[in-house]
């Protein structure tokens, strides 16, 4: 299970709670840091330097939404090795045409196969650390049907993906179908409010996947609750209705890893 996260504070939580990785969103960075839609604004500096905030937050492994690569097959290579010397475990790339849409929209567009094919050779051969992890998204399926999801997701195996990555399958039979035609670690998204039913990590676990990703869910209920917050303030003029409901000043302090009587401070790169 790796709950999606948007910065390093929320890593934290992610970490303290027992998880034993976590992904970094891309809508999460996009709709948080710039407040705009995941359409591929950030630039690849920016998601490196943002993910890389977080997974140096942390001791647990963070992957990372690295979207269609950044451009063509030398530039997917050069994110790699960016993101490798940022600290991230893995990222993936997907097939969608840029600039691309959430994964769950309509009107998406997938590029030709032999193109999402070089720029998964071209990303296995670029990384350094063996144990970094490639995953190929495909989100053929809401463009060209389940049957081609499958075969392409079978060629970026073939061109060295380690894993696969789904997006938007439609029931509970297509995630085990799925499952049962490709023969490789597979990662699910469990996102709120789109294609996909919200199984459970049991259920598929069973099916066969490795990796269950959840990106916006805590960004999700940490955004309700501020919208409530602020309506309240803003209405009555106090927030001291809220203060139960607050993280206190102590236990953000002890997220960091903080103690302001000591001399200093260690650096987040020594956690």
């Amino acid at each position: 299970m790796m709950p999606g996260v948007p910065n390093a504070a929320m890593a934290r939580q992610v970490e303290r709670a027992g998880f034993d990785a976590l992904y970094v969103s891309g809508a999460g960075l996009a709709n948080s840091t710039a407040g705009v839609p995941d359409i591929g604004l950030l630039t690849m500096e920016e998601v490196v330097r943002l993910a890389g905030y977080i997974a140096n937050a942390v001791k647990i492994p963070a992957l990372v939404d690295a979207d269609t690569g950044f451009g063509a097959p030398e530039n997917v290579a050069q994110t790699i090795r960016e993101l490798e010397r940022a600290g991230l475990a893995g990222c993936h790339i997907e097939d969608q045409v840029f600039p691309k849409r959430c994964g769950h929209l309509a009107g998406k567009e997938v590029v030709d196969l032999a193109e999402m094919v070089e720029k998964i050779e071209a990303a296995a051969r670029a990384r350094r650390d063996k144990d970094f992890v490639v995953i190929a998204r495909t989100d053929a399926r809401a463009v060209e049907g389940f049957e081609a999801a499958v075969k392409r997701a079978r060629q970026y195996v073939e061109a060295g993906a380690d894993a696969i990555f789904p997006e938007a399958l439609q029931s509970a039979d297509e995630f085990r179908d799925f499952a049962r035609e490709v023969n490789a670690p597979l990662l699910a998204n469990m996102t709120e409010f789109g294609k996909s039913p919200l199984l459970s990590f049991q259920e598929l676990a069973q099916f066969g996947y490795r990796m269950v990703i959840y990106p916006m869910s805590a960004f999700r209920v940490a955004m309700k609750a501020s919208e409530r917050f602020l309506r309240d303030l803003k209405e009555r003029g106090t927030q001291s209705d809220w203060i139960e409901k607050m993280q206190t000043r102590q236990e953000l302090y002890d997220l960091l890893d903080y103690d302001p009587a000591a001399e200093e401070w260690p650096s987040f790169r020594d956690r």
